[in-house]
């Protein structure tokens, strides 16, 4: 079983994390802000994945600092879980209607972080989390997992579906990425011998 648990202590944040990648899709997630602990659920749902994420932040100051710092917690589990990485598929990418919004996530666990993020949300809050800050999030997960992930909205009308077609995309994007080759179980998946 691939599994990690990860402590973040900041002076603005206090973050605990515990993921199985084989999991049931069953989730405990707490971060003050109910928005962003909805679309981690989705992801966990919608990957197959067990999150527990308990988070305690400075969210009278702003939510920023909360946010950005869950996606760095989700990123570190992932790596942690993730291991050598050997037999993994390391891309993955899913196409998600939402009513009628579509939206497209790919991703590379290859070991290094970019990202390219366009939801085309307008509005400050969706729900009561402060929209421009799923990119900070996203952003914390790329660059402490070591992946790619593009993440685009191609049309859609409700600012909600945007950003949940995205988070639900994430997670089976991530879900494929994630899972293992039986063929390729003792070789990297890469042509360099390294990730």
């Amino acid at each position: 079983m691939r599994t990690a648990q990860v402590r973040r202590d900041t002076e603005e944040t206090q973050i605990t994390g515990a993921l199985k990648i084989e999991g049931r899709g069953k989730y405990e997630i707490s971060t003050g802000i109910r928005f962003l602990d909805h679309m981690l659920e989705l992801v966990t749902k919608h990957g197959g994945f067990d999150l527990t994420i308990d988070a305690e932040g400075d969210l009278d100051v702003d939510q920023h600092h909360t946010v950005e710092d869950v996606g760095i917690v989700l990123g570190q589990l992932f790596s942690l879980a993730l291991g050598d990485r050997k037999g993994i598929n390391r891309a993955g990418y899913f196409v998600m209607p939402m009513d009628e919004t579509l939206a497209v996530v790919a991703v590379d666990l290859g070991g290094r972080a970019a990202l390219v993020y366009d939801d085309q949300v307008k509005v400050r809050l969706v729900g009561d989390l402060q929209s421009e800050l799923v990119e900070d999030f996203f952003g914390g997960f790329v660059n402490h997992a070591g992946a790619n992930l593009h993440a685009k909205v191609l049309y859609g009308r409700s600012n909600h579906h945007k950003i949940e077609a995205i988070f639900k995309c994430f997670g089976r994007a991530m879900r494929y990425a994630c899972s293992k080759d039986r063929r390729m179980k003792e070789q990297l998946p890469s042509t360099k011998g390294l990730l």
